[in-house]
Parts: structure tokens; C-alpha cells; sequence
């Protein structure tokens, strides 16, 4: 059926009658002008799409209709312009793509129509770790070691750019997925065969909100939900409540944007932003460039928050022309927006629209800050980092205790607090320019003061784009930061998910002998435990010149304030004011930089060029191979649907407290060499250097159902410590969680889950569902869930049930020591919200 907004139509600019976009305005509708910005784009893209199939008329005017039907839980569809992805997330699911292929040859049809019909670009930056460090020569050897690691993977998703459609590859060493996401891959105004509609993207990866801050409309979904966009589907999506958080006044001189994103974080936790819409207004808004922005936006996941949306300004039309865009594209992008309604003057308040509550952020009262040991939402003032550490110490053991050691034919001494990672990482900072030189600006000043890194202290840099490195260069301040250790070691997320590689021996053993609380600081986003190095029980995110602060003082336990660095030389003395900052910033952060280092992003990485991937239409599974294997998810596939039925008798795999975060169930870093994955690579033919990671090895479901729930940190009620073990029932044995499943499964035998609050909380991660459903977990059951985890689980057709309120395994008197049947209704009274009955025995 043909569009019946169709009448929308009309030329952007007379003179070009073919360049056509929907003008909204020709709806006649007060609403309209109301509607929050965020909200309007969500509206452009249901009116484009109408079609009365996938998206109809109805779900036009639920949208329209928002200040009424935010609060009725409406769903609506949207269909995003396009999808990012990153390899950790990319690979399973051109693997996904790969068998869907052979299924459909199988069932006779036409391999080739499973194809990408939405616009994807995948960015390889999650592979490279951080193996070498503090030499000049670091990134060439990790980027060797990353092919030599993970040449079949590459390999393979060269295979996929070239056998699908839309599919465009970014190469290994290009930077990181949200920065070159921001720097080059944004259109913000699309223009597709002579139409204009808005940019807007969901990625498979949660901090895909970055893109927010440059008024690209866009979240985190998990492979799955991608996978079904890639192939034509809108995302069905609850209408959403949209807090408007209005900024205010202008941040201290000696404030960071990062000071300023954890600040927001724990406010908007405390506001309660989980499965909403947060739009940025304000005249604050005006004092951010476009990278700060962006720092706020790519933490959403860590307030809660679907997206953090900054719509277009002029600042946002400048950031276009200085990273390099076309004139012309702009000029476009600029009058498309105007004319649409969609561009923002945020010192005008009559273009404020109505919101769903209004919350407020003074930034004159930002004061710097960290965020940790263990959560990213869990701000300390620098001011009381050190006292807020030693409460956090407790009662464990004798606080300063201290254990010699000896490194390079030195002696050292470590104690609870002393930092042994320090990681300028991470899209959330390195695209921000001010930072990045800050941090720069930091170093030259602390190194003209003879001020030095203890050399057993991991360092490094991880530039989220090749621009960096040019400003950093260009600006005379990379000898200085070399000196203090931080040496570029590779484009790429690296420490920030777990990459952070291995710490000195003696360094480890000191912190086991003397059970020691070490610290990683990194200017990241994710800070869970065991997510960034198994030996740092105590994780803080800062601002990268905060990073190098403490790696000079190599201890968290210290008051800026009243104790020098190391010498009597203070923070305060070294620390660069913000007009010495962007007066660097506006010489050498130019437009020829970044047209420089795009125009050959596809094609200057050698080792990429090199690769030679098959030709063939279907992948040729290599069925020797560790890496890539055909995924048992497609085997059974039907023409017809089967029929839900009662889960019975069901025994509980694992009883889990709070916050369980996709870390916890599906770890991206480093395979223990006593873990079920382990013996499986080794039986192989591995040895453990070349294990490699849980997050390189997506692409091989055994490898990655014996890696679920394999977090070293997983806490499970069944045992008495931290360790991946639960007992299995029937037996009373205590086992590796993976061979307890199989046990169930080769007995017949139903499991579930218990779990508490904010389950699946963290990166998005479809491997955390895909894992439960290989282990055979027929459903689960929390307090709460995280919103892309819990579409997950039902996409995988693990049932995410939740407690009532005011109830949980404790208040019911679970212990997990039952046997479960779930009744489920048939499928067609099966929906949403509704309550079903469990039925609880005793094992016995």
C-alpha cells in the first residue's frame, strides 16, 4: 500500500525539485511543535515508513499523541536509518547471517535474500589488548599480535563485507566504534535517492548512545534485535516518558567533561531514568561542545537511560565543518533541520517542549570527581577519594599492610590502594579533545617538574581515533606523556573491556600474598568488578589527566590537596587551566586532520589489505576451527511455528543476588586456564597463550557456553565465595557451572534462574542470552531487569519473569533448592505484563 502521508512531500528547496523531504509542519497540528525533539524523530521515521503493514497509521498518532500515551505503555515501531556494530557484537552475528543462509537453502529457498536491507557499518576496535606497553614500539607489536590472534576472525568478516550487501567494514587500528562513529560515520541528515530524513541508528553496542550528543538519534539494542533490523524489521519500542534535564550556568576552570558525565550519572540514578527518553536543554547546553556532549550521552547505559539526546545547534553545524565534512552536506544538514522543526536554539525557551518531568544540573557546582571502586554510578568527590576508599575497606585485614617486591631489579612496595593499571582509554574521553590535551598539557608539566610513573605500573593510551594522535603530536605534548609511560598501544577499547592484557608477576604476586585491594584508574565507562583486570579488586573512572595524577602518586589513598606528588610539587602546580587548554585546542585540533585520517580509513591498514577471505555466497565452516563455527541456533528451523509449552519440574542452575551484570554472565576478557573453555582449546590443541579472549572467541558458541557464568567474581548463593561453580542438585556435587548444565541436560532435566534487581545490567551483550539458552535455562526469575538484556532473553525464547512487587527469593522463602513449574498460557493468550502461576516443590 502506498504511504499516506504521501501529501507531506515536498521540495527543500524549489530550485531542486527532486531533493524532497516529509514536512511535518503541513500536519496542522499544534502537537507537534510540543513534541520533544527526540520524540519528533521517532515521528518523522513512522510517518516516512507508513506503509498500514509494519508500521501504520495508528502508530502515527500514538506518537503525535505523546503527552497522552507516554504513560500508557504503548508500543510504537521504529525503523532506525541504520545499524553500527563492533566485532565482540559483529562477528556472532554475521555468524548468525552466515547460518541463516544455509538454513534457508536447506528449507529451499534463495540463500542470497538473507542480506542486510538496512545500512550497517561494523568497526573492528574491541580485539586489541594491551600486551606491550612503555616501549616506543608498543603499537606496532600489539597490532602484530591482534592479526596474529585473530586472523581467522578478520578474516571472516571480510568474507561477510564482501558476500552481503550493505555491509561496510572499518579495518583493525582505526580507533574506537562511537568515536570514528561521531568523527565520520554520522550523517545526521540523510539524503537517499533525493529524500532528507534524519540520521538515526541502533548499534549492538550500549554505549551506541554517544551518538546522541551530536543530535543523532540512537541506542543499544542486542545482536539479536539488530539482526532483525539489519533484515527490514522496525524495532518495536514502548513510547517512552522523556525527562527533560536542563543545564545551567558554566563548569569551575578546573572542571572536566567527565567531571561532568558522573556528576549527571549518579543524578539521573537517583532520578530514576531506567527505559526513558532523557533530552539535554537549557543555556548550560550552550557552554558544551559537541565532544562534551558526547562524553554525556555515551554514558547513558550507566544512568539508566535509553537515549541522552542533544538535538542539532549551531555548535553541532560547527563540530560538522571543523571534523571535516562537505560544505555542501552541511549547508544541507543545516536547512533540512530548520526546515523540519528539528534544530535547536537552546537560548530561546520558546522552542522548549513539553516534557515528562524537568530535573536541573547547576554547573558551577560540579566539583572533580571519580567514580567507583565497583560501579560506574557511584561518584566520590577527588576531594574524599581517599577517605571514601578506606571505608570501603572495612574490616579487611590491616589497612596498611605492605608487601616488598622486587621489579626490574628494583624494590617496590604495594599495599591496599596502590594502583597498578592506569588506562587513558576509551570513547568516552579520548574523543574529547579538551581532555585528551589536558591530559597532555598535565604530563609536560608534571615531567618539567622531574615528576615520574613507578615503572611497574601498567600504563597506556588508547586513542579512540588517529586524530588524537595528530593533535597530541602536532602539539608537542606525546614526548611528554611517553615519558610518564603512556605511549599509544593500539586504536581500540582496550583496558575499558577488560583488554587491559597481563600485569608484571611479581606485581600479581604480591597482591595475592598479601590479599591486597589494588587499584586500576581508567578514563572509562564500565568499572564492574573483574570486568577491568582479575587483580584489581578496585576500579575508578576519571578523567584521563586525573589518570595520570594517580599513576604519579601510585596510590589512590591520597588527598591532592595536603599531599604532594612525590615530591614537593602539588596537583594544583602542574594542573593546566582551561584557557591554556583550548587556546591548544583551537591551534591544533583542525579540519585537515581529520579529512587526513578518513579519506584512507578503509584502506590503510596493510595487514587488512592482505587478508584473503572466500568468495563462496555460503561461509565455508572450517569445522577445525576455534574461532568461527556454524551455531546449532538454525538446525531445527521449521516452516511452522512450535507451540509454547509448561516449563515442569525445574531444577535452579544458579542463585544470584543484585546487580548481575552481562560481565558476570558472559565475561569478555581473559579464559582462565582452569575453566571448561580452557579444556575445551586445549583438547584442541591450543596452548594458553593462545587462548586469546571470551569476547574474540563470540564466534564459537562451544567455546562461549562453556565461557557463560565463567566470571571469576560471580557470586552465587549455592557457594559460600566468589568463583564460577554451583552445585548440582540432584548430586550434591559442586562443579564448573558448564558441566553442571550439561549434567541437567543429558538427564532431561528443566532449569531456571533465580536472580535479584538490575539483572543483565552493563554492556549489551546477546551472548549473555545465547549462553543461558545453550545451557539449557528455560526462563528466568528476577526483581528487575535491564531493558536490552531482557529483549534478549526473549528473543532466545528464555522467559524473563519478575517477581511482584514488594517480592523476592527471600521474602518467598526460596532458597533454590526446589523444583519450578512455570505454566505458560497458550500462545495465543500468551502477552506482556500479564501474571502466570509457578507451582514450587521441595527437590525431595
Amino acid at each position: 500500500m502506498s504511504n499516506p502521508f504521501q501529501h507531506l512531500v515536498e521540495p527543500l528547496n524549489p530550485a531542486e525539485p527532486k531533493k524532497t523531504f516529509f514536512n511535518l509542519h503541513k500536519l496542522n497540528d499544534t502537537r507537534y511543535a510540543r513534541l520533544p525533539f527526540s520524540i519528533r524523530v521517532l515521528l518523522e521515521s513512522a510517518i516516512r515508513n507508513c506503509d498500514e503493514f509494519l508500521v501504520k497509521s495508528k502508530d502515527v498518532n500514538n506518537i503525535l499523541n505523546w503527552k497522552v500515551t507516554q504513560y500508557e505503555n504503548v508500543e510504537v515501531p521504529f525503523r532506525p536509518a541504520r545499524v553500527i556494530l563492533q566485532d565482540f557484537t559483529g562477528v556472532p552475528a554475521v555468524v548468525d547471517f552466515a547460518a541463516m543462509r544455509d538454513a534457508v537453502k536447506r528449507l529451499g529457498g534463495d540463500p542470497e535474500k538473507i542480506n542486510p536491507v538496512c545500512p550497517a557499518d561494523l568497526v573492528i576496535d574491541h580485539s586489541i589488548q594491551v600486551d606491550f606497553n612503555r616501549r616506543e614500539d608498543s603499537l606496532q607489536k600489539n597490532q602484530e599480535l591482534e592479526f596474529e590472534r585473530n586472523r581467522e576472525r578478520f578474516e571472516f568478516l571480510k568474507w561477510g563485507s564482501q558476500a552481503f550487501q550493505n555491509m561496510r567494514i572499518i579495518p583493525p587500528g582505526s580507533g574506537i566504534i562511537h568515536q570514528v562513529n561521531l568523527e565520520y560515520l554520522a550523517r545526521v541528515v540523510f539524503d537517499q535517492d533525493g529524500l532528507y530524513y534524519p540520521d538515526s541508528l541502533v548499534g549492538t553496542d550500549s554505549h551506541t548512545t554517544m551518538i546522541d550528543g551530536l543530535g543523532v538519534l540512537g541506542w543499544g539494542v542486542g545482536g539479536i534485535e539488530a539482526e532483525a533490523v539489519m533484515l527490514g524489521q522496525p524495532i518495536s519500542m514502548v513510547l517512552p516518558e522523556v525527562i527533560g534535564y536542563k543545564l545551567m550556568g558554566s563548569p569551575h576552570h578546573l572542571v572536566t567533561s567527565t567531571d561532568i558525565v558522573l556528576t549527571v550519572t549518579k543524578h539521573l540514578r537517583q532520578v530514576g531514568v531506567v527505559g526513558k527518553f532523557v533530552e539535554f536543554f537549557g543555556p548550560g547546553v550552550a557552554q558544551l561542545s559537541i565532544a562534551d556532549r558526547a562524553t554525556i550521552s555515551n554514558m547513558c547505559p550507566e544512568y539508566g537511560a535509553t537515549a541522552a539526546f542533544f538535538p542539532v545547534d549551531l555548535v553541532s553545524i560547527r563540530y560538522l565543518q571543523q571534523t571535516g565534512r562537505e560544505e555542501n552536506k552541511v549547508k544541507y544538514i543545516q536547512k533540512y533541520l530548520e526546515a523540519a522543526g528539528l534544530f535547536r536554539d537552546f537560548s530561546n525557551t520558546e522552542q522548549d517542549p513539553d516534557f515528562t518531568q524537568v530535573v536541573e544540573l547547576d554547573l558551577s557546582t560540579v566539583v572533580p570527581c571519580c567514580s567507583g571502586p565497583k560501579r560506574p554510578q557511584d561518584k566520590v568527590a577527588v576531594s574524599d577519594m581517599r577517605t571514601d576508599f578506606e571505608s570501603c575497606l572495612g574490616a579487611k585485614g590491616h589497612h596498611n599492610d605492605k608487601v616488598k617486591f622486587c621489579y626490574n631489579d628494583a624494590d617496590y612496595e604495594l599495599a591496599h590502594g596502590s594502583v597498578v593499571i592506569a588506562a587513558i582509554t576509551s570513547c568516552t574521553n579520548t574523543s574529547n579533545p579538551s581532555v585528551m590535551l589536558g591530559a597532555g598539557l598535565l604530563a609536560k608539566n608534571a615531567v618539567e617538574a622531574g615528576l615520574t610513573v613507578k615503572p611497574y605500573i601498567k600504563t597506556s593510551l588508547s586513542p579512540g581515533s588517529g586524530v588524537v594522535t595528530y593533535y597530541l603530536r602536532d602539539s608537542g605534548v606525546m614526548p611528554y606523556l611517553s615519558q610518564l609511560g603512556f605511549d599509544v598501544v593500539g586504536y581500540g577499547c582496550m583496558t575499558c573491556i577488560g583488554n587491559s592484557g597481563p600485569l608484571p608477576e611479581s606485581v600479581v604476586e604480591a597482591i595475592t600474598q598479601g590479599d591486597l585491594v589494588a587499584v586500576g584508574v581508567l578514563s572509562g565507562n564500565r568499572n564492574f568488578e573483574g570486568r577491568v583486570h582479575p587483580n584489581t579488586r578496585a576500579n575508578y573512572l576519571a578523567s584521563p589527566p586525573l589518570v595520570i595524577a594517580y599513576a604519579i602518586a601510585g596510590t589512590i589513598r591520597i588527598d591532592f590537596e595536603t599531599e604532594p606528588l612525590g615530591k614537593p610539587v602539588f596537583l594544583r602546580d602542574i594542573w593546566p587551566t582551561r584557557d591554556e587548554i583550548q587556546a591548544v585546542e583551537r591551534k591544533y585540533v583542525i579540519p585537515g586532520m581529520f579529512k587526513e585520517v578518513y579519506e584512507k580509513i578503509e584502506k590503510v591498514n596493510e595487514s587488512w589489505n592482505n587478508l584473503k577471505a572466500p568468495t563462496d555466497q555460503l561461509y565455508p565452516w572450517d569445522p577445525n576451527s576455534t574461532y568461527i563455527k556454524s551455531p546449532p541456533f538454525f538446525d531445527n528451523l521449521t516452516m511452522e511455528l512450535v507451540p509454547s509449552t509448561p516449563i515442569t519440574d525445574a531444577y535452579v542452575l544458579l542463585n544470584l543476588g543484585d546487580s548481575v551484570t552481562t560481565d558476570h554472565i558472559s565475561p569478555a576478557g581473559n579464559i582462565a586456564r582452569n575453566s571448561p573453555a580452557a579444556r575445551y582449546l586445549t583438547n584442541k590443541g591450543l596452548t594458553p597463550r593462545e587462548f586469546n579472549s571470551y569476547g574474540s572467541r563470540r564466534g564459537n558458541d562451544a567455546v562461549m557456553a562453556r565461557g557463560t557464568f565463567a566470571n571469576i567474581r560471580l557470586f552465587n548463593k549455592f557457594i559460600t565465595k566468589q568463583a564460577p561453580l554451583t552445585i548440582h542438585l540432584p548430586s550434591n556435587e559442586t562443579l564448573d557451572i558448564f558441566d553442571a548444565a550439561e549434567r541437567y541436560i543429558q538427564a532431561g532435566q528443566n532449569l531456571i534462574l533465580l536472580t535479584g534487581k538490575e539483572y543483565g545490567s552493563g554492556s549489551s551483550r546477546d551472548w549473555a542470552a545465547k549462553g543461558p539458552f545453550l545451557l539449557g535455562i528455560k526462563a528466568v526469575l528476577a526483581e528487575s531487569y535491564e531493558r536490552i538484556h531482557r529483549s534478549n532473553l526473549v528473543g532466545m525464547g528464555i522467559i524473563p519473569l519478575q517477581y511482584l512487587p514488594g517480592e523476592n527469593a527471600e521474602a518467598l522463602g526460596l532458597s533454590g533448592q526446589e523444583l519450578y513449574t512455570i505454566l505458560i498460557p497458550e500462545d495465543k493468550d500468551l502477552r506482556p505484563g500479564m501474571n502466570v502461576e509457578i507451582k514450587v516443590k521441595s527437590v525431595d
